[in-house]
């Protein structure tokens, strides 16, 4: 039981467990963000530019409930008890969607930018000019192949003695 608990716990430490954790505590607060925007901003202007339609009270009632239609909200004809279809909260849970989609492809196309950049370090050097002929030669090259004179080699330099 000692080994399956040792187990767990380094489980639950590594750094990518704590980062899926930030992650999802992070994601759950942006999405009361998102909300809120496509609620209080993004619905008011697009019911604007249609003619005044407010989408989270737009539904088709399919059948009706104790009280008669006609049900001016969506609330009244829940608390009627009436069958809706919901249309004007499918087209708000698609507009968040939209904007959670667009704002997670700005993110991961940040850190690839950024990765590429990192990945792109320069590295070391495989050739060198010769000194007398200027042509290219390999960078262990001791002889030049095109006008034979000896090359200076880079030398290792080596670990200083203990005394």
């Amino acid at each position: 039981m000692a080994k399956f608990f040792r187990e767990f716990r380094e489980f639950a430490v590594k750094g990518n467990v704590i980062d899926m954790a930030v992650g999802i505590i992070i994601g759950g607060a942006f999405t009361l963000i998102v909300q809120s925007l496509v609620k209080d901003v993004m619905n008011p202007l697009i019911g604007l530019l249609v003619g005044g339609i407010d989408f989270s009270n737009l539904f088709v009632v399919l059948r009706e409930g104790v009280a008669e239609a006609p049900y001016a909200t969506l609330a009244d004809a829940q608390a009627a008890g009436a069958v809706t279809l919901n249309v004007g909260l499918f087209i708000n849970a698609v507009v968040s969607f939209s904007i959670v989609a667009f704002v997670v492809f700005l993110l991961v196309r940040t850190i690839n930018r950024l990765k590429r950049e990192e990945a792109v370090a320069p590295a070391d050097p495989t050739e060198k000019p010769c000194p007398y002929c200027f042509m290219v030669v390999p960078i262990k090259a001791v002889r030049c192949g095109h006008c034979t004179s000896e090359l200076q080699v880079a030398r290792p330099e080596k670990p200083m003695e203990s005394v």
